[in-house]
């Protein structure tokens, strides 16, 4: 160190093509163990904990060297970084906001990669957790169904303390959802009722019982009561038909392919059950006409209405 001083001839240079040495031997020797790390973890999701931990690591160490290099200096800089950084604090806010969330997020479990969460009005699943911005592959929009439209978009940190987040996986993977299908009146309501509760068994009865574990830990975790978590059927009777609403637990994955095996399975139990559950729709049926009295030209007559079921 003392012969590049001479031949240098500015201490502060060395210490400064030490530390970028330094430096870059970190980045290298970080960078291999990633690449170790993605070929030997078979694991997405552990590979990228994995991966990221070791890029957090890497920058930790950069700035250790810097500090090291310069630590001598660093008494006689406090009053000066002191006002300096309430200006750029004030500047950075937003910045240091996300940092926070980030911090957070990291040890608050807000969310972790592969979750499914609400972020900023923004829906979809995590796919990284950066210092300032959490990536999102968003679902629904123009498309329905909890399903992907293709947009990845990156939502800062900093929403974690402005807005609530919605996480729909995180401790209890799954999601209570309901179908609605109203009945005509005169129609077998007590059969369709058992109708619908064998085809929500059929389809929805494996979502129950691979939840009740996760349900179970998260009262332990949680204040929740016993809730029900086999599927249900109910009834209401209104002005127009027979509603029967089927309750039942799915993967919030599996949200419209669970709708639409349980539509088609139903449909066709209707078609089979020889007219009786017939299905009610709001259309208006003309049931009664007053008598009408047609002139055509020179003749004259009457009709009488008749009310055809």
């Amino acid at each position: 160190m003392n012969a590049l001083e001479k031949i240098v001839g500015e201490p502060w240079l060395v210490r400064l093509g030490t530390a970028a040495i330094i430096i870059v031997v970190i980045a290298v020797i970080a960078r291999l163990l990633q690449r170790g790390v993605s070929r030997r973890l078979e694991s997405g999701a552990t590979a990228y904990r994995v991966r990221k931990f070791i890029s957090f690591a890497g920058f930790v160490a950069a700035a250790l060297v810097l500090l090291s290099a310069y630590s001598d200096r660093l008494a006689g800089l406090t009053v000066a970084l002191g006002v300096a950084g309430a200006g750029i604090a004030f500047a950075l806010q937003e910045v240091i906001a996300s940092v926070a969330g980030w911090v957070a997020v990291a040890f608050g479990r807000f969310y972790s990669t592969g979750d499914r969460v609400q972020l900023g009005g923004i829906k979809g699943d995590v796919i990284d957790i950066g210092v300032l911005r959490t990536t999102l592959m968003e679902v629904g929009q123009w498309v329905e169904g909890d399903l992907y439209n293709g947009r990845i978009v990156r939502v800062a940190n900093s929403f974690v303390f402005k807005e609530p987040v919605f996480n729909y996986s995180a401790d209890y993977p799954f999601l209570w959802d309901e179908i609605k299908l109203p009945i005509r009146y005169g129609s077998d309501w007590q059969y369709a009722t058992t109708v619908l509760e064998g085809v929500l068994e059929d389809v929805c009865g494996d979502f129950a019982r691979r939840s009740e574990s996760a349900w179970a830990r998260a009262r332990e975790r949680y204040a929740l009561e016993d809730a029900r978590i086999k599927p249900l059927v109910t009834m209401i009777a209104n002005d127009n038909w027979i509603e029967l609403t089927a309750r039942y637990v799915v993967d919030y994955r599996q949200r419209r392919v669970t709708k639409d095996k349980l539509f088609r399975r139903f449909l066709t139990a209707v078609d089979e059950s020889q007219d009786r559950i017939r299905l009610a729709s709001a259309t208006f049926e003309v049931v009664n006409v007053p008598q009408l009295d047609l002139k055509i030209g020179d003749a004259t007559g009457s009709v009488q209405s008749r009310y055809v079921p």
